[in-house]
This record gives structure tokens, C-alpha cells and sequence, in this order.
């Protein structure tokens, strides 16, 4: 990952809103309507370079492919991977269960309610490399004509991919992360050696803990935790840390969210992985108040924190000096090269779910772009980053 010794730089998560046309066909590939395949291609390879230059004019540092070509940022690893079929079980989040007169009355139906999604059926292997070589191949001519200051690609979690595939083949649950490590291995170096940042997305190392075993303890979560991480460094054993971020975050969407495990639970754990860069929830109204966590934990050596300093569930386009009063807070804590400000999750984590215009996504990257500045120059000139308000009397 590059770093700036002058200012901070922006991210964000992964997932931007795609145009209708690539939405709808999207959509058909997971509803087993594939379209045509060069109309397709062609479509992505626009989509690509159009979030590129969108990215970069929005005042983003570290760019993407904004996931164009994926159905979601999990699941797209079934057109990748053998041994996925039949058909899992997928439930709505427990915290959302907890108030199903809410989620009624916001059209979610009834929440106990399964939905049904493939599981792994047999041995899981890297078999289709074609669709990852085309997302290099689109990335890499697209930023060639925007020139970002960095570049970064999102993968898949081992644990992620569990938490949403049901294992339903191998004998244990340790036995299907291991193999899930080593078929998205073959990924995860493809990404590198191409030249790009790679960010694992790890929403099982926070999210899981109220999903994937709701009704374990702290401890008995901890322990499994410690299994997803494990997965993960075998899965990155070839890639410096330098050169690798993840994302952990608690789900993606606009819910309670009562039941979220506290950062500070498994921050001890989520060091343990080997990617230098932290990308996490920091803007939303249940996780906020956690910078203060690192009062009292010491970032290793090494590590770099990637906080959301805006929300990716509402479409209140925060205020610039808003987003620096997040930036600082952490800056001020572990250091002020140690800090590259993100987003808390992406905007269209699924291709057909993306619940902010993207004309307000825009809007939001480019406050966040404005507040970082504003906090660099505070941070490195001496400026304040607030602007002062003379009250009428």
C-alpha cells in the first residue's frame, strides 16, 4: 500500500452502484440467464473506466474496479469455484429477527423466512480463472488512462464465503476453511502479482458473530475466529503485509444492529491477520464511538487503520468538517501516517441492492475527499480544520 507523509489519503470499500443495463444483466447471471458474453464483457470493460475516472474525480487516492462485474462481493466466487450446487440455507440476521414487525413494515417479509442460496457440495477448487483475468485485464487499462495514486482489488474471505455458502460436503467447519484458503489462494496471488493492493473482505471476523453462530458465547466465537484468521494467513502466505488490507465490518445494511460484537471483543484477533491495512466501520450510529478503543489498544507495528468516515446506509451526504472530526480522532490516537480514511462498507455490496442514488455516492466520496483535506491541514500546516461560526446575538 502507498502511504503520504503530506496529507491523508481516501478510499473506500469496494462496491459501487453499477449502471442499469450491467445492474440487469447481473441479475440474469445469478437468476442462471446468462446473457451474451461479449455484449457482457463490453459492458464491464465501459462500466470500469467510467468508476475509474468517477473515483478519481470524486478526489479518491486508492481506487477500484468498483466491483462491476460481480454479482456480490461473496457469492461471485460460485462462477469462479467448483464445488458449489444444490441449494443452503440463508436467514435474515438475528437483530433484524428481533423486531419483525419493523422489517414487515419496511417490505422484508416475514424474517423467518429462509432464502435459499448454493452451498458446497463437493471439493471446492479454483476451476474458472477466465472471469478474474478479464477484472485484471479491465482494471488495469482503465487506471492506466486516470492514474490514481494506488490501485486495489477486492477477494472474497474463506471465512466469508462460509458464513454465506453453507458447507454441506466437508467434515468439519475448520476442514471447509481450509480448503476455501486454498482455492482462493490461486486469487489472492493473481491480484498481487498483477501489481494491485489486495483487500480481503472479512465481514465474517465482526458480522459473523451474529449470523453465523448466533447463539455461541464470547469465547466460543473467539475460538472460531481464530480459525478464520488462521484460513486467511495460510490463504496469503506469499503476499508482504504491506501490500495486503482487509475489511471487517458487521453487516451491511440499515438494521438494529444491537447484537453486533464490540470492536474492542476481537481487535486482539484481527491483528493477528497479516494484511497491513484495517479497513472497518467507524461512521454508523452503533460503532462511532469505538476510535476510542484505540485509547487503550496499541496499533501493532506495521499496521495501518483504514476507518469508514462516512456512512454507506444513509444518504445524508456528511459534512466535510464532519468527516475531518472523524479523521482526527483517530490521527491523533496512533499517528497521522498511520490513518487512510474509507468508507464504513461499500454502496452496492450486491448488484441489484444498491439503496443510495449514485449520484448521492458521488456526493459522499467527494465530502470525504473535502474533509480529509481539511484535516490535513490541520494535521500538517497547523490549519484548523473547522471553520468558525460567528452565533447573531
Amino acid at each position: 500500500m502507498k502511504h503520504s507523509t503530506q496529507r491523508i489519503l481516501c478510499t473506500h470499500t469496494g462496491s459501487l452502484p453499477r449502471p442499469a443495463d450491467l445492474r440487469d444483466a447481473l441479475v440474469r447471471i445469478d437468476q442462471g440467464d446468462p446473457p451474451d458474453a461479449e455484449t457482457f464483457a463490453v459492458q464491464v470493460q465501459a462500466a470500469v473506466a467510467d468508476v475509474v475516472a468517477r473515483q478519481v474525480a470524486a478526489g479518491l487516492d486508492i481506487v477500484n474496479d468498483g466491483e462491476m462485474s460481480k454479482v456480490s462481493y461473496s457469492t461471485y466466487v460460485t462462477e469462479r469455484l467448483s464445488g458449489f450446487g444444490g441449494a443452503g440455507r440463508s436467514v435474515a440476521p438475528p437483530d433484524i429477527q428481533d423486531f419483525p414487525e419493523w422489517a414487515l413494515g419496511l417490505g422484508m417479509g416475514d424474517v423467518s423466512d429462509t432464502i435459499a442460496v448454493p452451498a458446497c457440495v463437493d471439493d471446492v477448487t479454483y476451476a474458472n480463472r477466465a472471469p478474474l483475468d478479464t477484472d485484471l485485464a479491465h482494471l488495469r487499462a482503465a487506471v492506466r488512462t486516470s492514474a490514481p495514486h494506488d490501485v486495489f482489488m477486492s477477494a472474497a474471505s474463506p471465512g466469508v464465503v462460509s458464513l454465506f455458502l453453507e458447507n454441506q460436503h466437508y467434515a468439519s467447519h475448520d476442514d471447509y476453511l481450509h480448503a476455501l484458503a486454498a482455492a482462493m489462494k490461486v486469487e489472492y496471488d493473481a491480484i498481487h502479482q498483477a501489481g494491485f493492493v489486495l483487500q480481503i473482505d472479512c465481514p465474517d471476523l465482526a458480522m459473523g458473530r451474529h449470523i453465523q453462530v448466533p447463539g455461541a458465547s464470547l469465547e466460543e466465537w473467539r475460538r472460531t475466529l481464530l480459525l478464520h484468521v488462521d484460513a486467511l494467513n495460510e490463504a496469503t502466505c506469499d503476499i508482504p503485509p504491506a501490500d495486503m488490507r482487509i475489511h471487517l465490518c458487521w453487516g451491511n445494511y440499515e438494521g438494529p444492529h444491537h447484537l453486533d460484537v464490540p470492536l474492542g471483543d476481537i481487535l486482539d484477533i484481527v491483528f493477528r491477520a497479516r494484511p497491513a491495512g484495517i479497513a472497518f466501520e467507524a461512521a454508523n450510529p452503533r460503532h462511532e464511538h469505538e476510535w476510542q478503543v484505540f485509547e487503550d489498544v496499541a496499533l501493532p507495528d506495521g499496521k495501518v487503520l483504514i476507518p469508514g468516515v462516512i456512512d454507506t446506509t444513509t444518504s445524508y451526504v456528511e459534512h466535510p468538517e464532519l468527516v475531518a472530526q472523524r479523521i482526527l480522532r483517530f490521527a491523533r490516537v496512533v499517528g497521522r501516517e498511520r490513518v487512510i480514511a474509507g468508507t464504513d462498507c461499500g454502496f452496492a455490496s450486491a448488484a441489484a441492492m444498491a439503496p443510495i442514488d449514485p449520484k448521492i455516492t458521488f456526493a459522499k466520496l467527494r465530502a470525504m475527499a473535502d474533509g480529509a483535506e481539511r484535516a490535513s491541514g490541520e494535521l500538517w500546516d497547523g490549519r484548523p480544520a473547522h471553520t468558525p461560526v460567528t452565533l447573531p446575538r
